[in-house]
């Protein structure tokens, strides 16, 4: 990759210049960067200051921009810290962030040191989910994902995971091989049975889209971050889901998300379907190890 031309680019945006660049670790898709402000023609940003930015060979249309709106959509929720939006191209492709201090991950869960921050957690998303919010979807229609899903505005969950999420999934799915014809088709089943699995009038939430444990930071004052959405609109329980899918969360963050937003009856059953989306994509991505988890949850359903 040229790095010198989203580099002068994010440079400009910004009115800073940028040095001591770091390449990081971490991420499936984007390549991350840290770099320290050497001199600066913008007031918030001053010399020695850390920036984060992301930048991409290839990225989906929109890549960036969408997931700079996103995290402007988070903040607006008043739920969970997110970082701010430093400077954001499609064209060169970055996304700048405001650089946020990690606190030791060695007692990060459930040590005593860190029960306050689970259940702040838990109450910043129940606070996010609680969010009014009119559609499922997205009402700009942006897609979400390294796979680019589809959010096309819809008036019920079921049509949304059905028409936006599952079918779209099946049919990556069966044009890269990374499922059986016989699994394909039971999905193409579920999608039309999905109004079985919920009550018609679940309202839509606004979701963070990826919830896996290395999407939240908790910094070096134990508070809470946000970060790498795929914001939509959809059912509360699916955040909920993918946190329980890979683990990395700490039960007191779901009891008290349950106490301040409680879940609707026969939430536990649901798990498994909310966590179909995001197996198939990792299925899709990562091979034959998902195999199984994907087949497993579907079988429950059909």
């Amino acid at each position: 990759m040229n790095h010198s031309r989203w580099r002068e680019a994010a440079q400009a945006e910004l009115g800073v210049s940028l040095g001591h660049w770091q390449k990081l670790g971490g991420g499936d898709f984007a390549q991350s960067w840290q770099a320290t402000v050497i001199s600066s023609d913008n007031a918030p940003l001053a010399i020695e200051d850390i920036v984060f930015i992301k930048t991409h060979a290839n990225p989906p249309p929109f890549h960036f921009s969408t997931e700079a709106v996103g995290l402007s959509w988070l903040h607006k929720a008043d739920g969970v810290k997110v970082p701010q939006v430093l400077g954001v191209s499609d064209d060169p492709p970055f996304l700048a962030l405001e650089w946020i201090d990690e606190g030791s991950s060695g007692s990060r869960v459930n040590s005593s040191a860190n029960l306050d921050s689970e259940g702040a957690l838990g109450i910043g998303l129940a606070a996010l989910h609680g969010a009014p919010c009119s559609q499922f979807g997205r009402q700009d229609q942006r897609t979400t994902g390294s796979l680019g899903l589809p959010n096309e505005p819809c008036d019920s969950w079921a049509t949304f995971y059905a028409t936006q999420r599952l079918l779209p999934l099946s049919r990556i799915a069966a044009d890269r091989q990374a499922l059986s014809r016989s699994t394909v088709v039971k999905i193409e089943q579920l999608a039309e049975r999905l109004s079985e699995f919920s009550n018609a009038d679940v309202l839509p939430s606004l979701l963070h889209g990826d919830l896996w444990a290395g999407n939240r930071l908790i910094d070096s004052d134990g508070c809470n971050w946000l970060i790498d959405p795929a914001c939509h609109r959809g059912h509360r329980e699916f955040d909920l889901a993918m946190m329980r899918l890979f683990g990395g969360y700490g039960e007191q963050c779901f009891a008290s998300y349950n106490e301040h937003f409680p879940l609707d009856d026969g939430w536990q059953a649901r798990i498994a379907l909310h966590q179909l989306a995001p197996l198939i994509v990792h299925a899709i991505k990562f091979g034959a190890s998902y195999v199984a988890p994907t087949e497993n949850a579907l079988n429950q359903y059909v």
